[in-house]
């Protein structure tokens, strides 16, 4: 699967990738052998494609590092017990003495078909957009089945194209129009106002992130969120404490990711 052309951000980014070896659905993920590499390292590879300044790898374990060293790849040693992927990167911020303007972008460690452009197109949000804290992406769902899968996170955005709420549930909810296509005018017949709606469409979120690496070395120190604990969904801690975060629009869904043994199938497929 052949990237993007990826254009330049506008500012100087670092790409961040954590990366732990315990994963209950897939053990040792980091070093699933995709087409002959370490899948951290084709991660990495590909946002090495980007216009990062850097790429790091944040482990948690030495064999993560001793992958990438092998293969050229930037790679750190964080604590193996952090409590999530933020916490991990506040202290790799910290280890790399990363200044409070520096944007930094999240790139999770078992995203090998990452577009080099998107990670492009989420570091240059934050200097667009100084009232954020954070970047992000979504896209337009075009599926009524994903609608309604709570594995398929969704994002409503405001007037000012921030996000307003990201849920597991079907949102924006269509009260009248259940069981429908609604954004595609599919109830159009039978309720005559749906039409326009038509071209509004839910949007899933994609897990990527941008941040100001002082924002991201704050972040594990607010306090969580109901939110986040209802929903399971980390980014709402943000939303909760009254941060804003832009997201950008991609045209596309990205590659996919792997979190089960079919998941590195699928993609060893594509990359073979």
């Amino acid at each position: 699967m052949s990237a993007t052309a990826a254009p330049a951000a506008t500012s100087p980014f670092t790409v961040l990738i954590p990366a732990r070896m315990a994963s209950s659905r897939l053990p040792d993920k980091p070093l699933a052998d995709i087409a002959g590499l370490p899948m951290v390292v084709r991660v990495a590879q590909r946002a090495a494609q980007s216009a990062a300044t850097r790429v790091v790898v944040a482990a948690d374990d030495a064999r993560i590092l001793q992958a990438c060293q092998a293969h050229g790849v930037q790679a750190i040693m964080t604590r193996p017990d952090h409590a999530s992927g933020s916490d991990r990167l506040a202290e790799a911020c910290t280890q790399l003495g990363l200044a409070g303007d520096d944007i930094v972008v999240n790139v999770q460690g078992d995203e090998p078909l990452m577009d080099p452009a998107l990670i492009n197109a989420v570091a240059s949000l934050l200097p667009a957009r100084p009232e954020a804290s954070m970047g992000t992406a979504a896209h337009a769902i075009a599926s009524l089945a994903d609608v309604a899968n709570p594995n398929v996170v969704k994002v409503v955005l405001d007037a000012q194209g921030l996000a307003h709420y990201f849920s597991r549930a079907p949102i924006p909810f269509a009260r009248d129009h259940v069981g429908t296509a609604w954004w595609q005018g599919a109830a159009q017949a039978a309720a005559p106002g749906v039409a326009a709606l038509a071209g509004f469409a839910p949007l899933r979120h994609i897990g990527i992130y941008s941040y100001r690496a002082g924002f991201l070395r704050q972040f594990p120190q607010l306090a969580p969120a109901p939110t986040e604990a209802v929903e399971a969904l980390e980014q709402l801690r943000a939303l909760w404490h009254g941060h804003r975060i832009a997201v950008h629009i991609a045209d596309t869904a990205p590659g996919p990711g792997v979190d089960t043994p079919e998941d590195l199938e699928r993609v060893r497929a594509l990359l073979g």
